[in-house]
């Protein structure tokens, strides 16, 4: 399988990245993706941008070095009703959110506690990407999860950062194999995501490539190698 798409890269406005867009787009042009989004963090996470960051989104082409470039962003989960720290005007140039859970930004709860949470996120109708839900800081019920996100039609990232041996992020291989496991039961939209914090690692979904052959994983339920999927997890 080849992935065409990376939609969570982070620039040094995540407060805690080391490139800017221009050396993450030159990757991407350099790894023949098709398409890449930039996600940085919202407002909560510490040394994030400010809103207006994410409201100029409109002054990046549509386009760039045979690159076709969307403009999202990481979403912080900061309570246990899924609630994200986006502002209605900071959606307007958006083109996804991906919603994750952050140790700086909440508490983790009982799995119980945090499987709603992210069930909360889900009912969100702008969230289409969770993303890394594979921390056991944050553990879930994975049955539960991958239930709800058929239901509200998102998908579930594999995280190829929490796969790497240095990710602070905790058993993320065997949660992921649990995450796959249930996505491909209940038939879920699985999308890779290099998380990459800075410009090498755009692209890079090495470690998530092995673990989907592990898994055995169906490629027709993979968005990264088809851009007629695209369309699942993009703002309307």
């Amino acid at each position: 399988m080849k992935a065409f798409i990376d939609l969570h890269t982070h620039t040094l406005s995540s407060g805690h990245g080391f490139s800017t867009l221009k050396e993450n787009i030159e990757e991407a042009a350099r790894k023949g993706l098709l398409v890449l989004g930039t996600s940085d963090h919202s407002v909560r996470m510490p040394g994030s941008a400010h809103r207006f960051f994410f409201e100029n989104y409109k002054v990046i082409r549509e386009e760039i070095l045979g690159v076709k470039i969307l403009s999202g962003i990481e979403g912080n989960i900061y309570d246990y009703e899924g609630n994200i720290d986006i502002e209605p005007s900071m959606m307007k140039n958006l083109d996804y959110i991906i919603a994750s859970l952050h140790s700086h930004c909440i508490e983790s709860g009982t799995v119980q506690e945090n499987t709603r949470t992210i069930i909360g996120a889900m009912k969100n109708p702008y969230v289409k990407i969770i993303g890394h839900p594979d921390d056991s800081r944050f553990p879930l019920d994975y049955d539960n999860v991958a239930y709800h996100a058929k239901k509200y039609q998102v998908a579930l990232e594999l995280n190829n950062s929490s796969l790497l041996p240095n990710s602070v992020r905790k058993d993320c291989r065997e949660n992921a194999r649990s995450l796959l496991e249930k996505a491909k039961e209940y038939e879920v939209y699985i999308i890779l995501g290099s998380d990459s914090h800075i410009y090498y690692d755009v692209g890079r979904f090495d470690e998530a490539y092995e673990l989907l052959t592990e898994a055995n994983f169906p490629e027709e339920l993979i968005i990264n190698n088809d851009l007629e999927k695209l369309s699942y997890v993009l703002i309307e």
